[in-house]
């Protein structure tokens, strides 16, 4: 069973305070221009040279950033590696691969360290779940960092462990070995080290299908945390009918919950479910409607969507998956081919710049030019914590040897996404969540490979 959280021994650091994507000359790369008091103290003198620019374009910003990231990334000599999500801010996608990094999906990312032992230090530009998987995976010499510890992801925050915790245990009481936890790459170390001391795996979007195939062969109840609608859509998949799934309401309601308070047929409804899922989501992918795909589809457009959308949506779309499968059906497509596209509004419009050259057309599936349908931007504001003072600041620290401990992450590592406040195991526990977490993690790796 997992440790109780009250009784860790814990330090908190409150120093805090409160590919193929090209550059076109004279576009603007402002990301988010953060007030300077978001800024980290270390972080700020970068941010007032970053924000007294004349403007924003290439040509000015390029040679600012050079003159600190290319003399970093000649101190390292090919040690380092900078790293990236789709999802980031179109400036951060294109600054990382243009320094030689690497941007993909989650399931790429989290292989860079297992993959690469040749490099020592890793700069992710991304949310604090991904840089902590890399960290899980990583060999003792490597160090993981992040450009903005406070860059996380609201779905991650309506999972929490202390959320899931309580639900966790009355379903283990109550099922036993029989329990097998499958948790969502956008989950804390500390929800991932659930499914290893179940047995369970790691999942991602591009992959859910093949672990949630898996995980019914085990002939287990199997809880998905979260998200409600990627275990939903994954679960249909593979032929868990919607009268075998169970969803358990997410977030801090979630955790009150209690089987024994239930009433006869709902908790008769749990035991007959082969899918439990943790009530939760993502606010980005839920804006989607079922109406948005017909009104695209109707002026011509061929619908492609996240499968953390809702079932309502992805049933009727004309395909889903991960943002590498998004991807590359974009990339891949004829002149003249027209897109609407159903996931984060970043991705949506680095799309849209990199193919208008090419005569495709790409939109966002939520900007339809209709009244009835206002527009939602569908951005993720938590995963764009990240611009080129961010970057800069990191990479010429880590040159001299001063970069904020509090940048640095390992296993089990929570960042309080308002403060900025850490909390950090001690290393005792933090080797038993890295050992559990990687179990799930490398089973995850395992299952993916295989079915190549």
């Amino acid at each position: 069973m997992p440790a109780n959280p009250t009784t860790r021994d814990v330090q908190i650091d409150r120093s805090m305070a409160s590919s193929g994507i090209t550059l076109e000359p004279g576009i603007p790369i402002c990301q988010t221009d953060l007030p300077l008091d978001w800024y980290q103290r270390e972080f700020k003198s970068y941010a007032e040279e970053y924000l007294a620019l004349p403007d924003r374009t290439p040509e000015t910003v390029l040679p600012w950033m050079d003159s600190y990231i290319v003399p970093a990334m000649k101190h390292f000599d090919g040690r380092i590696m900078l790293l990236a999500h789709f999802y980031m801010g179109g400036e951060i996608v294109k600054l990382v691969e243009r320094y030689g990094g690497q941007i993909s999906d989650s399931y790429a990312l989290a292989r860079q360290a297992e993959l690469h032992p040749e490099i020592d230090v890793f700069v992710e530009s991304a949310v604090h779940f991904m840089a902590e998987t890399i960290a899980l995976l990583k060999h003792p010499h490597q160090e993981v960092w992040i450009t903005n510890p406070k860059s996380g992801c609201t779905m991650e925050t309506m999972a929490t462990e202390a959320m899931l915790l309580p639900a966790f245990e009355s379903l283990h009481e109550r099922y036993g070995e029989d329990l097998l936890v499958v948790a969502y790459m956008n989950t804390s170390g500390r929800v991932k080290a659930l499914a290893g001391r179940t047995g369970g795996s790691v999942c991602t979007s591009s992959n859910a299908h093949h672990v949630m195939q898996w995980a019914r062969e085990q002939n287990k109840k199997v809880f998905f945390v979260p998200d409600q609608h990627l275990g939903e859509n994954s679960g249909r998949q593979v032929g868990i009918s919607p009268e075998k799934m169970f969803t358990w309401p997410g977030g801090w309601a979630g955790s009150r919950v209690s089987i024994d308070a239930m009433d006869a047929a709902e908790r008769s409804r749990l035991d007959d479910a082969e899918l439990v899922l943790w009530g939760s989501w993502c606010g980005v992918h839920t804006v989607f409607e079922p109406r948005h795909v017909e009104w695209w589809r109707a002026k011509g457009f061929r619908v492609l969507v996240h499968p953390e959308c809702t079932h309502e949506v992805v049933k009727v779309a004309d395909g889903s998956g991960s943002t590498n499968y998004l991807w590359g059906e974009l990339m891949s497509a004829e002149p003249g081919a027209k897109f609407a596209v159903g996931t984060e509004a970043h991705f949506v419009e680095n799309a849209r710049q990199q193919l208008a050259a090419r005569g495709v057309e790409v939109v966002n599936l939520a900007d339809v030019t209709d009244p009835e349908f206002p527009s939602m931007g569908c951005g993720c504001a938590t995963m764009s914590r990240n611009d080129p003072p961010h970057l800069v600041a990191t990479l010429d620290l880590l040159r001299q040897g001063r970069a904020p401990e509090i940048n640095r992450v390992e296993s089990g590592d929570v960042v309080e996404a308002d403060t900025g406040w850490r909390e950090r195991l001690s290393a005792s526990e933090q080797e038993q969540i890295s050992q559990d977490a990687r179990s799930a993690l490398l089973k995850m790796i395992e299952l993916t490979e295989a079915a190549r």
